[in-house]
């Protein structure tokens, strides 16, 4: 059952609404975690589904603790400003002014506002070659991990862009260190988790053992995997928090009084900059029918090996909707908007089946051709009942790769290109099948075909563009190179 702290008929609307669409989620293995809704200020849901540890089937629960990801930069940012407050950090001050350490020439540009919101230049060390695969295994001591990782020559004038940054995030937890002499988990504890009587949220160790802690998962075509390790000390202060979402509706209920920060600081965390985010939170709306303003969204999501999570806040009616996932599952945004459908009474998306899983299981228990043969089938005759989207054979595809099913990956990934013949993300990703299977001319077309879709793909954002564009030409690069050689 789940479990509710409001009015009787408030609940049993709104709860029993979430929760026939939460269970739906989960019978579809597109849910493994906790949620937690609360409408005008009171929880009026919370529930756990699933396995927080597959190996002893121990159910997740309200009270689970989940690595957080990139939510935690909500918290440095909290951090910061309260720093700010003591006039101990100032948001227009130079990096270099607090991290004498740093690379002079480019600490002398980088401001902490620019830090706060991604726009200062930095290069992300999550986007440098081979680091998520084999560098976020290792610690390496704060000062160490900035002047290997988070030093790189600047990308663009700091304040001109946004781009999603985590090596600004890690700065902003040496320059907390630096200037207070503290270490930036002791400080959370202190100015944080302990006035807000967050006892269930802290620093992530793999050390220590954490009663109700989750494991994190991969979720394969064939079987739940554990994730793969990474020594949760590197994120830092850019995402090695734990929190449950019981925990996190006392956060969001204190951002909206003066007890961590004044009102006038507030209103700084919460102004939309370049990109509509603010330090540490996304500023949006969330868009309703029949209205012309949509509600205030303010929120943020998380990512980081085997967990998956999204904190969002509807600040006009005070409405919150926390999700807390170990293992992947339906798109944590969608899960969000029919949530919030709910709470204000608009039309919730459709759930559907998983068609990709669908199709792709067809493959590997037949053959390809029925697999084939099953798509057209529920294409033509199923669509309302099954998932079609471009992600969900995206993803489906990679775990293919993985599984070593590489004529499988490339027929999903051809269905997608047809399917969805403007984005260019569809042909990067059969030309990465085409690459990993060896098949070196078809592995160019499709590279080539990619740059030749990416600036009028509508579904890219500039970032995203970039980052796809950087990425096509690396691998292009690298196979003219092998071509060549042949």
């Amino acid at each position: 059952m789940f479990v509710f702290l409001c009015p009787a008929d408030l609940c049993k609307r709104q709860g029993k609404k979430i929760d026939e669409l939460l269970n739906k989620y989960h019978e579809y293995s597109q849910l493994n975690g906790s949620v937690l809704v609360a409408e005008n200020g009171k929880v009026v849901y919370k529930k756990g589904f699933g396995f927080a540890n597959f190996e002893w089937e121990i159910s997740n629960q309200p009270d689970t603790k989940f690595r957080l990801a990139s939510v935690t930069k909500q918290f440095t940012a909290m951090l910061v400003l309260q720093l700010v407050e003591e006039g101990k950090l100032k948001l227009e001050g130079k990096l270099f002014d607090y991290l004498p350490y740093y690379r002079k020439d480019v600490g002398e540009q980088v401001t902490i506002h620019q830090l706060l919101n991604h726009t200062s230049g930095i290069p992300s060390y999550t986007g440098l070659p081979g680091f998520m695969q084999n560098e976020i295994r290792n610690f390496y001591p704060v000062e160490e991990f900035v002047k290997k990782f988070c030093s790189g020559d600047l990308e663009f004038e700091p304040g001109t862009k946004f781009v999603y940054n985590n090596s600004g995030y890690f700065l902003l937890g040496a320059v907390i260190e630096s200037v207070t002499s503290e270490t930036y988990e002791d400080l959370l504890s202190e100015k944080i988790f302990e006035p807000l009587n967050m006892l269930n949220s802290g620093y992530d160790r793999h050390q220590p053992i954490i009663k109700n802690r989750a494991a994190g998962y991969n979720k394969t075509l064939v079987a739940f995997q554990n994730a793969p390790f990474l020594e949760m000390m590197t994120p830092f202060a850019a995402g090695s928090l734990y929190s449950t979402v019981e925990d996190l509706y006392l956060w969001d209920q204190a951002l909206y009084t003066d007890k961590l920060i004044s009102k006038e600081t507030k209103e700084k965390m919460f102004t939309p900059y370049l990109g509509k985010y603010g330090y540490g939170w996304v500023i949006d709306s969330f868009p309703m029918e029949g209205k012309e303003r949509g509600a205030t969204l303010i929120s943020h999501n998380g990512g980081i090996h085997g967990f998956n999570t999204r904190i969002a806040r509807f600040v006009d009616d005070q409405h919150l909707i926390v999700i807390l996932r170990n293992s992947p599952g339906a798109s944590i945004n969608q899960i969000t908007r029919n949530i919030a459908a709910i709470l204000y009474d608009q039309p919730v998306e459709p759930l559907k089946k998983p068609g990709a899983e669908a199709v792709a299981k067809k493959m590997l228990d037949a053959d390809i051709q029925s697999g084939l043969e099953l798509y057209k089938d529920i294409k033509e005759n199923r669509s309302d009942e099954y998932n079609l989207s471009e992600g969900s054979f995206n993803r489906v595809g990679y775990q293919l790769i993985n599984l070593k099913k590489l004529p499988e990956a490339i027929e999903m990934f051809k269905i997608n290109v047809a399917a969805n013949p403007q984005s260019a993300n569809t042909y990067d990703s059969l030309a990465e099948a085409y690459m990993v299977n060896d098949e070196t001319a078809l592995a160019l077309k499709y590279y080539n075909k990619t740059l030749e879709m990416i600036p009028n793909d509508p579904g890219l954002n500039e970032q995203r563009k970039e980052g796809l564009k950087k990425s096509a030409m690396a691998k292009l690069q690298e196979l003219q190179k092998l071509a060549q050689k042949e």
